[in-house]
């Protein structure tokens, strides 16, 4: 199938398509005019894909847990692609556990900002007239 076929049946854009060839994740061959054809089983492949990068991985790091899909029977790959993924979610939660640090902070300046703004606006207004 062609790009835009797959592009239909996927969901995905032409140009990520293109994208995810350029970084090694998805493969194609070239007719004589040099359009992309893809296999039926570049369907599932992409679907694959989108979870990845759903999961919050990037394409380097997707790129590193593929060869447990292309190779499912091979224990080193399984195995890299397991240390890879809970790498991942390990990042995921130092990512968190920051983005959690920095919304206290944010709570604890928005209440004194609050505790400010109810001094001022209890202040009696003068008028220089």
């Amino acid at each position: 199938m062609r790009i835009g076929e797959l592009s239909q049946r996927t969901g995905v854009s032409p140009r990520s398509l293109r994208y995810y060839e350029e970084q090694g994740l998805l493969s194609s061959s070239r007719s004589d005019a040099g359009q992309r054809h893809y296999s039926d089983a570049e369907v599932e492949r992409v679907s694959l894909i989108r979870q990845l990068f759903d999961a919050g991985m990037s394409s380097r790091v997707i790129a590193m847990v593929l060869p447990c899909v292309d190779a499912p029977l091979d224990p080193g790959a399984t195995e890299s692609a397991f240390v890879t993924m809970t790498g991942e979610r390990d990042r995921i939660d130092a990512d968190i556990a920051q983005l959690m640090e920095a919304r206290e902070a944010l709570t604890v300046l928005i209440g004194i900002n609050r505790r400010h703004w109810a001094t001022l606006s209890a202040e009696p207004v003068t008028s220089s007239a």
